[in-house]
């Protein structure tokens, strides 16, 4: 039975380990992640396990992903949508370093003004979007 399979995680990962696979092997990320045991990539490709929110940093690091991209997606899984929901609530959404990398730039274009996502901004950020 494979409880977590066709989580965004379990689809991150398994897609993670096909990308990087013609540098290396699935077992060289399970080490460089911490697992003692290779097969605990399978299990959480497969969705057979959720990835242990203590072994994050060095899975992302070992997948080549963002952690807090990593963080989000295993702390949804490892609690539930609801309770995931209320975490971030409560401690705000953990931004990737894309992310970190859009809000300085908005805050040097905008002198640190601290600006009002008007109607007129939002609709020219979706339009760089595409949206």
């Amino acid at each position: 039975m494979n409880p977590y399979q066709n989580t965004p995680t379990a689809r991150l990962i398994a897609d993670r380990i096909r990308d990087l696979s013609h540098r290396k092997t699935q077992a060289e990320i399970a080490s460089e992640a911490g697992f003692p045991n290779a097969n605990m990539m399978t299990f959480l490709k497969n969705g057979r396990n959720k990835v242990p929110i203590d072994r994050v940093p060095s899975l992302a690091k070992a997948l080549e992903v963002d952690p807090a991209y990593l963080m989000r997606l295993a702390l949804d899984q490892a609690v539930g949508a609801t309770a995931a929901q209320a975490i971030t609530d409560i401690f705000g959404t953990p931004t990737t370093v894309n992310e970190r990398t859009w809000l300085t730039e908005l805050r040097n274009v905008s002198d640190n003004s601290d600006p009002r996502l008007t109607a007129r901004s939002r609709a020219a950020l979706r339009g760089v979007f595409g949206k």
